[in-house]
């Protein structure tokens, strides 16, 4: 667990790493740099927060750990209506939204890395295959599944599955779906890794407090510190990457734990902000070299983002399923996770268990409503299965995210505008959902289903995509930005598409591909 750092470097220090964000991109980024004797100083905006600080209440861990500073949303998404404020459901603690997430861990397919060749042209969507392939990233896959200890790889056993897991698997039994378990997970199924294994306690999304989980708080992060290499400083805010007049990021600007203004030198910059902050912080540091944006020569910084297509089916029994016990998303159907355009749309979608605890069931099960029905179901709560759909959603060029002028926040900056519209694609995507999911409940003998529109997103990805031409996204197959030899995205901002599976694994797998990469940059003096 993270102690007190070590290590601190000096504000005028030009030739450390400096990583924006300390999450699953920045965690595992700091980790593995410092492993190869590379100095590197963490900004994270967020306070720290240790397992014994964890609650299990929803509402009170929610305010603990999510981003709450102040956003707005336009677009045709439900989002814009139910949650104008809150598009999107991350993290602002160290650690990051791996404090927060599930723990589903899926690599890419070998066809998603080629969407555009694979979909071929979309009408109002903005295609483009990866500037990298599946079997590039294997071998760094196989990298993160070890250092992550995901289950069902490298000799270690499945998670158990629990009544929510039951119920879904009866119910694809009797569809006919063949790939129906308990998932990759990102959670120790035995102890491994000086932690754990998972004690099936539940509420996974208010973060873990026996560290069965893997989070960069308690294994990347610490193991970083440890080396002498890394300093970690929470409660600091960026707010502006600068640059000298050759174009060359020159240190970053940000807000201290005391609200004081402090400038870091830096030799590297890597920003991990989340698909949101990310390119937020590239349009605010705009300067006359840039006068769109740091590294926003193509006008694609913030354009093309995704985050799923997603919502979910809850199932009504005559006898007690009580989901809440156990695992969060230990179970999954992959068969519709598929390229099958007869179904009438690209891409395709996995259908993952899902609990929330009776507080967020309440909030999220129909945004709004009251009266009898919405009482039923509320009564009716430890009868209840419930499962998540998550798909790929096409990019476009106007979802984006901007700078709301209008609006400001803590420190007077201008606050991002989420943009999203439903792509035709999407929408057919998630009603087949809808309705395959439905038949899983009905299959296992459900007496009602409820279908349970989109949650406020947490999969923010494609904001500073990736892309073989420079004109075409923001960085390289290295997450390295096509203007700014040592400024890096390293995050899920650099997804070319979405791709249909939960993105952690990715970012850690790109993150560990990345170090290597900069340490190499550095060695040869080319940044």
């Amino acid at each position: 667990m993270y102690t007190d750092n070590k290590v601190q470097f000096r504000h005028n220090d030009d030739h450390v790493v400096v990583i924006i964000g300390s999450g699953a991109g920045g965690g595992t980024l700091a980790n593995e740099l410092a492993q190869k004797g590379v100095d590197v100083v963490v900004l994270e905006a967020g306070a720290m927060h240790t397992q014994g600080d964890f609650s299990t209440e929803e509402w009170s861990a929610f305010k603990q750990l999510s981003w709450l500073d102040n956003r707005t949303t336009s677009g045709n998404w439900r989002v814009a209506k139910d949650f104008p404020n809150l598009p999107t459901w991350i993290c602002k603690t160290v650690g990051g939204t791996t404090v927060h997430w599930a723990g589903a861990s899926l690599r890419i397919q070998p066809h998603e890395f080629k969407a555009k060749t694979t979909y071929g042209d979309i009408q109002g969507a903005n295609l483009l295959d990866w500037p990298v392939t599946r079997a590039e990233l294997d071998p760094y896959y196989d990298r993160a599944e070890r250092k992550m200890g995901v289950t069902r790889t490298n000799g270690n056993p499945g998670l158990p599955g629990n009544n929510n897991f039951k119920v879904m698997s009866a119910g694809a039994t009797k569809l006919g779906y063949k790939e129906c378990n308990t998932g990759h997970m990102a959670i120790n199924s035995t102890v491994r890794d000086d932690r754990t294994h998972c004690f099936q306690r539940g509420f996974c999304f208010q973060g873990c407090r026996t560290g069965a989980k893997w989070s960069t708080l308690y294994t990347e992060l610490p193991r970083a510190q440890a080396t002498g290499r890394m300093e970690l400083r929470p409660q600091s805010h960026v707010v502006k990457i600068e640059h000298d007049a050759r174009g060359k990021a020159t240190g970053v600007v940000y807000y201290d734990k005391d609200g004081k203004l402090q400038r870091q030198k830096a030799r590297v910059v890597a920003v991990a902000g989340n698909a949101i902050e990310t390119p937020r912080l590239l349009l605010n540091s705009q300067s006359s070299k840039f006068p769109d944006g740091l590294a926003n020569g193509s006008g694609q910084v913030g354009r093309n983002y995704m985050r799923h297509t997603t919502g979910s089916v809850y199932g009504v029994f005559n006898e007690k399923v009580e989901m809440f016990k156990g695992t969060t998303m230990a179970g999954i159907i992959e068969d519709e996770a598929v390229f099958d355009p007869k179904r009438g749309f690209a891409g395709g979608y996995h259908m993952e268990t899902l609990s929330l605890g009776l507080p967020f069931y309440a909030a999220f099960l129909d945004p709004g409503s009251w009266g009898p029905n919405f009482a039923a179901a509320m009564d009716q709560y430890q009868y209840t299965a419930g499962m998540w759909i998550v798909g790929e959603d096409m990019p476009r060029e106007q979802n984006r995210v901007t700078l709301n002028t209008d609006v400001k926040d803590q420190y007077g900056l201008p606050v991002p505008n989420v943009h999203f519209d439903d792509h035709p694609n999407d929408e057919a995507m998630r009603q087949h959902a809808y309705k395959q999911g439905s038949a899983v409940y009905e299959a296992a003998g459900a007496k009602a289903t409820y279908l349970v529109p989109p949650y406020p997103s947490t999969h923010n990805l494609g904001t500073a995509r990736m892309s073989a031409k420079a004109s075409d996204g923001v960085c390289n197959a290295h997450g390295q930005t096509h203007e700014v030899a040592n400024l890096f995205i390293s995050d899920g901002s650099q997804f070319t598409t979405g791709a249909a599976e939960n993105p952690t694994l990715t970012i850690v797998t790109l993150a560990i591909r990345q170090a290597d990469y900069i340490a190499g940059q550095m060695k040869q003096r080319r940044v």
